[in-house]
């Protein structure tokens, strides 16, 4: 569940923007709007503010108007392969959700101006990072709501990233945990029972056939997963040869408490970051296929926006 806590308060860094820097693209026009959360303003161009310093351990992603923003962590596995943690600063970012233009299918419902299958015009200056979102519907790994529309019906019990008409996020159990009362629910993501629950990996997580299909029948693939931790950071994990259980234990490691895992398979995984709101975008996840700006020129699949708020 998401903390409101304060974060720790540490040395002054101070943080100047002469100007929003506008985001990376292939050339190919953006693609009409259809997301359910309007991004935050832009009003300061010059900004000091005070932040805590870089955490041991973590390395610097991205920055925006109130220091450190996305930072990152690397596990190592046995056989060379690494997974990639990306910690979303909970207090410096929110989220929008974007439909792709073929997966999940809308019905013809209208959605959203910033839900597309493209970052948007409004999202471009302000866009930090982008991610996977999870299994096809053909998988009925669970449900999805875009702009307050219910796309694909949502399953009780089942691991759910929730976004609320802010942007803000959480993850959780739908039905029992998320949402939390009160809260207006504009967008959410299902997929299959949590990775991780109250800390704690999934009875099954060694079971890397209960965590979907493989390309090959192999067991170690490309797969992603985001968990939440103590203070409500986003925690996105990843890495091009894996099993769940890998991702589980980098989470657990990297502080997340609930977790669910993401979409699998090398055509799928992949994670892009800004150095600054707006700035050009470059692939996280060594040796991941899609292009670093995947998201501004547009996919068939649905996926995660992070945007800086000042």
């Amino acid at each position: 569940m998401r903390n409101r806590g304060h974060r720790r308060v540490g040395i002054f860094l101070v943080v100047g923007f002469a100007a929003l820097l506008t985001g990376c693209s292939s050339g190919t026009p953006l693609a009409a709007g259809t997301a359910g959360t309007t991004p935050p303003s832009t009003a300061a161009s010059t900004t000091t503010t005070t932040t805590a310093p870089e955490q041991p351990g973590w390395t610097t992603l991205s920055v925006g108007p109130h220091g450190i923003a996305i930072d990152e962590r690397t596990y190592p596995q046995p056989d060379g392969t690494q997974v990639i943690v990306a910690r979303f600063l909970h207090d410096h970012v929110n989220y929008g959700l974007h439909i792709g233009s073929q997966d999940p299918p809308t019905g013809g419902a209208p959605l959203g101006p910033q839900s597309g299958p493209a970052v948007s015009a409004a999202e471009a200056p302000l866009l930090l990072a982008c991610f996977n979102g999870g299994f096809k519907v053909a998988a009925q790994a669970g449900g999805t709501m875009s702009s307050g529309t219910t796309l694909v019906p949502l399953r009780s019990g089942v691991a759910s990233l929730v976004l609320d008409t802010t942007g803000r996020a959480q993850i959780g159990v739908w039905g029992s945990t998320v949402p939390t009362p009160g809260e207006q629910v504009a967008n959410v993501r299902q997929n299959l029972p949590p990775l991780l629950l109250d800390g704690q990996p999934a009875a099954d997580v060694a079971d890397w056939q209960a965590w979907g299909a493989t390309l090959g029948g192999v067991p170690r693939v490309a797969r992603s997963a985001l968990g939440e931790d103590a203070s409500g950071n986003l925690l996105y994990a990843g890495a091009m040869a894996a099993l769940p259980v890998d991702l589980a234990d980098a989470l657990v490691s990297a502080g997340a408490k609930t977790a669910m895992e993401l979409d699998i398979n090398p055509g799928t995984v992949h994670l892009e970051t800004a150095a600054t709101p707006g700035a050009p975008v470059v692939a996280r996840i060594p040796g991941q296929n899609r292009p670093a700006d995947q998201c501004q020129v547009g996919w068939t699949r649905d996926f995660v926006t992070v945007l800086s708020i000042g």
